[in-house]
């Protein structure tokens, strides 16, 4: 695996508690944000999410006015039943 080096700067204490977590669980600091880093990057909602719910307006459901944010999570969350 190739690594690109990066330098970030932590507040003491986001430093220390980020040390511990990673000595807790046997990895360095570098490997836990790594870990982190991904974590991140899976869990931002996709184009795809957003465009279920621009699907919205197709979808047959007669109450999306009024259950529009229930509507908007689901499809954030990737639940089904929008369209």
């Amino acid at each position: 695996m190739v690594l690109t080096r990066t330098q970030i700067y932590l507040e003491p204490e986001q430093h220390r508690l980020l040390k511990k977590e990673a000595e807790a669980k046997g990895i360095s600091l570098a490997e836990l944000l790594r870990q982190m880093a991904w974590e991140h990057l899976r869990s931002e909602p996709t184009r795809k999410d957003f465009l279920s719910i621009v699907a919205l307006g197709r979808s047959g459901k007669t109450d999306v006015s009024g259950k529009h944010d229930r509507y908007i999570a689901e499809g954030l969350s990737g639940e089904q039943g929008l369209c």
